[in-house]
């Protein structure tokens, strides 16, 4: 994803992951991890799937060590199940959040499937609420992000309307949308492939109800899911649409690429 990408959140060629230069670290970025996903489709749809518990947990952590991250914020949906973590996804979650803090210290950006967990794991993560925050160089509040006002890599899950603060960052970086693809061959084969989704960010837009303007306005990234099995909305399908309130109206120009760097062009043509 070289071209047009900044230099501030590079993603890993083949990965649903990126890392950001956030001036003193050096941060790992993921989104909807989803752990549990399989507890969840047990319990909600009644499907029998093998666990990959173990296998996320090791790209995780072989990710961190691959690209010498000194930090790790999944940009929220850490769980699946939107319900307070229990059972065998608590278990889950237990043993992913220790992996990684046991390698370096770990920021979650509160999703919609996140309830219960900053609480529960409020010892072991940094939290960052559903509202986002800037992380970057400078002071720290106790979770992690920077003080309003400061630039930086804005970081949010997009559930719900941001804090206008993060129009002040140099590029927001965000989950939630589990932005896919469904390419098809010559001969009618098909496949589904996980993108990510690049382009300035229209302010007005973004926000809800607020006039602050930038004379910059920051690029926005929406990420793919972490979670291979966590499905998303599709982008070249008739029909789908946005979940996030501000999509896609705040990335009007946005170009689409996959987890390998193939660019595609402008997400709305595909």
């Amino acid at each position: 994803m070289t071209p047009g990408a900044s230099p501030a959140v590079e993603p890993v060629v083949g990965e649903p992951a990126a890392v950001a230069d956030l001036g003193s670290e050096r941060a790992l970025l993921v989104a909807d991890v989803h752990a549990g996903i399989e507890v969840g489709l047990r319990y909600e749809r009644g499907v029998e799937l093998d666990s990959r518990a173990a296998e996320r947990r090791e790209r995780l952590c072989d990710l961190i060590a691959e690209t010498d991250a000194d930090r790790l914020v999944v940009l929220g949906d850490l769980a699946h199940r939107i319900a307070a973590p229990e059972g065998d996804e608590r278990e889950e979650i237990v043993e992913l959040v220790r992996a990684v803090t046991d390698r370096v210290p770990m920021t979650l950006v509160e999703g919609n499937h996140d309830a219960g967990v900053a609480e529960a794991f409020a010892d072991d993560l940094d939290v960052i609420g559903a509202g986002g925050g800037i992380l970057g160089d400078g002071s720290r509040g106790d979770n992690g992000a920077s003080p309003r006002g400061d630039t930086g890599i804005g970081v949010l899950h997009g559930h719900t309307w941001p804090d206008p603060a993060l129009l002040d960052a140099d590029v927001v970086c965000m989950g939630h949308e589990h932005p896919q693809l469904r390419l098809e061959d010559a001969v009618g084969g098909s496949r589904v492939e996980r993108a990510w989704l690049r382009g300035p960010l229209d302010p007005a837009a973004f926000v809800e109800g607020d006039e602050h303007a930038p004379s910059e306005p920051p690029e926005l990234v929406v990420f793919p899911a972490f979670n291979e099995r966590s499905g998303g909305t599709w982008i070249n399908v008739d029909g789908q649409s946005f979940l996030a309130p501000f999509l896609p109206e705040a990335l009007p120009s946005g170009d689409a690429y996959l987890l390998n760097g193939t660019r595609l062009g402008d997400f709305r043509r595909i």
